[in-house]
């Protein structure tokens, strides 16, 4: 299906690009994830927090993920953001996206209601009734609140189509038995893939995807690699994501438009500091890439 087992190595954590009245732009999101797919990606979150999921009514959710299956470049794996704090939303959604034919599902930890222990496993047993297709938990503990420890994990990790974790705490950075992991931060890609791990869900992608692709297919050079690309890791978290890449796509020939609010664009000092990280790597439009 992708460059590597199961859903890639490569999974870029598209954003939802925006016209200027803020609607979804469907053929920027088509072109930009076959740019992406020519350039180190072997798959595709959507809808997810990159993706601005939380500010997307259902219908726009799930017009995304069909345009991102029905358009996907070949060999490239879907999976679906689907992940909400009231389960009975996110059974409606999971069941809705795995009807429209996603290799995969990304459902993230309930927030704000922090449940206990017992009604995390509540949860997501419901969730994975809803589908037949392999469900990504994704544990960040600085959007949602709660840590799920990696026990927890490992008995999450026993309920049917619960398959893999994207790990978005670093401290819990692990091989947990029963789940393939993917680093949720780009800084902990490296470490991820020494620990044998599935690969990265990535912002950085959307600009650096080839050389993040080398860092799988030439584990000799992966230090260096990484190395060369922290001050791009870096930049992404100048403010919060995905103010930063949106930004740095527009810098770099990509528009995909503004945010929604309560997000807002990134100011000019964000700006200044992204657009001398993109110069270095020559990623500026005026540097004649697009």
């Amino acid at each position: 299906m992708s460059h590597v087992a199961g859903l890639g190595a490569i999974l870029t954590a598209i954003v939802t690009p925006f016209d200027d009245d803020l609607n979804v732009d469907e053929q920027a999101f088509v072109d930009l994830m076959h740019h992406l797919a020519a350039h180190g990606s072997d798959g595709f979150v959507v809808c997810g927090t990159t993706g601005e999921s939380s500010t997307l009514s259902d219908d726009e959710q799930m017009r995304v993920i069909e345009l991102a299956v029905q358009n996907r470049p070949e060999g490239t794996s879907i999976t679906a953001g689907v992940g909400v704090n009231d389960t009975r939303h996110a059974v409606h959604l999971t069941e809705r996206a795995t009807a429209l034919g996603v290799d995969a599902l990304l459902s993230v930890t309930p927030y704000y209601n922090k449940p206990n222990r017992r009604g995390i496993i509540a949860h997501y047993t419901e969730v994975a009734k809803a589908t037949d297709k392999p469900i990504i938990l994704y544990n960040i503990p600085s959007r949602v609140v709660i840590d799920v420890p990696n026990d927890l994990l490992a008995e999450l990790a026993q309920i049917d189509h619960i398959e893999y974790v994207k790990q978005a705490n670093n401290d819990n950075l692990a091989q947990v038995d029963g789940l393939g992991l993917y680093a949720g931060n780009d800084e902990i890609f490296l470490p991820t893939l020494e620990l044998g791990g599935q690969g990265v869900i990535s912002v950085a992608s959307h600009l650096v995807g080839e050389e993040m692709r080398r860092m799988v297919d030439e584990p000799d050079n992966r230090a260096e690699i990484d190395a060369s690309l922290r001050d791009v890791y870096a930049a992404m978290g100048v403010t919060t994501n995905p103010i930063p890449v949106k930004a740095a796509l527009e810098l770099a020939g990509h528009p995909v438009g503004a945010l929604r609010l309560p997000l807002v664009e990134a100011d000019e000092d964000e700006r200044a500091q992204i657009a001398a990280v993109l110069e270095r790597h020559g990623l500026l439009a005026s540097a004649g890439t697009s």
